[in-house]
């Protein structure tokens, strides 16, 4: 029986022997299949981590060539078209300023060979004919008017380059401008031969002397020059006012307003250029030169004011306004 034990035991001690050692050894096979199984997947995540770098880095290199080629492309593409655009604009200014110069050249010729032929015709039937005394005087009448238009236009002319001269020193000095404009104002009356209806003049100064410092014929010829465009531009019927208002402690303001053709709004800014003239059928018919106006400006930029133009548009009428600083 007990041989039959040791036999039983015999057998199951090797057994349990086994089993045991199997538990004991199957758990570091175990974790040690799984640390391999977790470095694999580490080690191919690692590796498609930098085929992915490798892949792109190579296809940049590979097609550098063609990057920088496409951004030189879009570069100078970029700068063909920029100078193709200011191309453009440089062509319209000057298209435009030579319109505006052959204009000028046909304003002046116009205005200078006018007067000039008008005056001839008056001399040669004075000269040919026996005259009565009443109409010769008209004759002089006239031939005076053309004289004055004539000097007028070389005036004009020749005061749009020393205007355009920046080296040229003005004749500063006290300047009672009140007294400026009203002496102006009746220039224009006798000249164009209107009654105080058809020009009316204002003050509005709160009875203090106003001066400015400025060179007195230059500011002359810019307050004659905006009367004489108001002149010009009436209709059938002239209603010039113009007044000269204190604005503050500072400033003074000339302004004359009129009720004729008007100007477009889309033409207020570009009146004040040289040789510009307003495209208007209703205003075609008026001889200038294109002048006035940009030699009003420029005197004006010169005593350190400012002019600018207002109109509801055409037959509206128009309103300018100077404005320059005071001094006591």
């Amino acid at each position: 029986m007990a041989k039959a034990v040791w036999q039983e035991n015999k057998i199951k001690l090797p057994t349990a022997i086994a089993t045991r050692y199997y538990r004991l050894q199957s758990f570091p096979m175990a974790s040690k299949g799984r640390r391999k199984a977790t470095a694999f997947f580490i080690v191919l995540g690692a590796c498609l981590v930098a085929l992915a770098i490798a892949l792109n880095v190579g296809w940049i290199l590979l097609n550098v060539r063609q990057i920088v080629l496409l951004v030189l492309g879009i570069i100078f593409f970029s700068l063909i078209i920029t100078g193709v655009v200011l191309n453009t604009i440089f062509l319209v200014r000057e298209i435009r300023r030579n319109e505006q110069h052959d204009a000028f050249i046909n304003a002046v010729t116009h205005e200078l060979k006018t007067p000039i032929a008008s005056i001839r015709l008056y001399l040669e039937t004075l000269k040919t004919r026996e005259v009565e005394e009443a109409k010769r005087k008209e004759f002089y009448d006239v031939m005076l008017a053309d004289s004055d238009r004539l000097l007028q236009t070389v005036e004009q002319v020749l005061q749009a380059g020393r205007t355009g001269d920046k080296k040229r020193k003005l004749n500063r000095r006290k300047v009672d401008m009140p007294q400026l404009v009203r002496d102006s104002v009746e220039l224009t009356r006798t000249r164009y031969k209107l009654n105080e209806n058809a020009l009316q003049y204002t003050e509005s100064t709160n009875g203090n002397r106003i001066r400015v410092r400025g060179d007195e014929e230059e500011l002359r010829i810019a307050v004659t020059n905006l009367l004489d465009n108001a002149v010009k531009y009436s209709q059938q019927e002239i209603n010039i006012i113009v007044e000269v208002k204190s604005l503050n402690d500072r400033r003074v303001s000339v302004i004359v307003k009129d009720s004729g053709a008007g100007i477009p709004r889309a033409d207020l800014r570009r009146i004040f250029g040289r040789f510009y003239r307003v495209q208007n059928r209703s205003i075609g018919k008026v001889k200038g030169t294109g002048l006035g106006l940009h030699i009003v400006q420029s005197v004006i930029a010169k005593h350190g004011g400012k002019v600018f133009a207002e109109s509801e548009g055409e037959g509206q009428g128009s309103t300018f306004t100077i404005e320059l600083p005071k001094v006591r």
